[in-house]
């Protein structure tokens, strides 16, 4: 796995108008990330599949993905359906990211039971294996805990075959077990109790068993919380990061946590590198607002 090309991504999911939008969407391809990732969240943010549909119409070489859509609110053969044609129209640009959701408030406002972890993550087994048939051409009846389709069939075919890439990102062992057995990209997140490489490995460890044999064929991802380049970091990353882990970034540094990188392009580079070299991690996203100062790295590392 260590040989996997870089790639890196954005995450981004708010525009003052729809033409700033599309400009962003412009800029992220011309700094040279693969990849625009957008949040499945309520409040002051786009929603994903209409807004990566007008991205990928801007631009040419950009892909689109979620990043990552909740599956409690959701069909599964509706949401195969959107992403089929997402897919089908950017010209097979876009990767679908699913997850069993966070944000205990967000499912409140919506009026969506909020139901046990292991029961979401439960249904988006479900659910997983109904959308990778359907993406996959196949005709879909079944009768399962959560689900029950007769004769379910996907319109349009995806321009990707046999489907597109499906990334499943999580921390906990329950969703990354299932995320080694059924997803093509991983994205590993972070434990509030443990952000150092030592927490982190043992997530990959726990991949590699229980992928086995498909492991060398996963692409291993990673969101950076923070990159401490030449110059200072801005406030409101600073803000982020204590909302979230109720850390300093400090503490992090101190702590040698491989979702930050620190120094000059130089330094960086040689950090994901080793990082690389040590667990697989191939596949490296950015916020938005960090983009820009992570360019120089992407330039440097893309597609080596």
């Amino acid at each position: 796995m260590a040989d996997r090309p870089f790639r890196f991504g954005v995450v981004a999911a708010y525009a003052q108008s729809g033409e700033a939008w599309i400009a962003k969407a412009r800029h992220i391809e011309e700094l040279g990330y693969a990849i625009l990732l957008m949040p499945d969240r309520l409040g002051r943010l786009l929603t994903p599949i209409p807004a990566l549909a007008v991205a990928a119409a801007a631009t040419s070489t950009l892909r689109v993905g979620t990043f990552v859509l909740v599956n409690d609110w959701r069909n599964p053969v509706l949401m195969a359906k959107e992403c089929a044609t997402l897919d089908f129209l950017s010209g097979g640009r876009f990767e679908l990211g699913l997850g069993a959701g966070t944000g205990e408030e967000d499912f409140h406002q919506a009026g969506i039971p909020f139901d046990r972890p292991g029961v979401r993550i439960k249904r988006l087994a479900e659910s997983l294996s109904i959308v990778k048939a359907l993406l996959g051409g196949q005709e879909v009846t079944t009768s399962g805990t959560y689900y029950t389709l007769t004769g379910a069939k996907g319109f349009p075919s995806p321009a990707q075959q046999p489907r597109p890439p499906i990334l499943i990102g999580g921390a906990g062992e329950r969703l990354l077990s299932l995320a080694a057995r059924e997803g093509d990209i991983i994205a590993i997140g972070s434990d509030r109790d443990d952000l150092g490489e030592s927490g982190l490995g043992k997530r990959v460890a726990l991949i590699s068993h229980e992928a086995g044999e498909r492991f060398s064929q996963l692409e291993l991802s990673l969101n950076l919380i923070a990159v401490l380049g030449d110059t200072p970091l801005p406030p409101w990353v600073k803000d982020r990061i204590r909302a979230i882990f109720h850390l300093e970034v400090e503490q992090l540094v101190q702590a040698q946590s491989p979702f930050v990188v620190t120094g000059s392009v130089d330094n960086i580079c040689t950090q994901l590198l080793d990082l690389r070299e040590r667990l697989g991690i191939s596949y490296i996203t950015v916020a938005e607002d960090t983009m820009d100062a992570f360019a120089p790295v992407v330039e440097r590392l893309a597609g080596r």
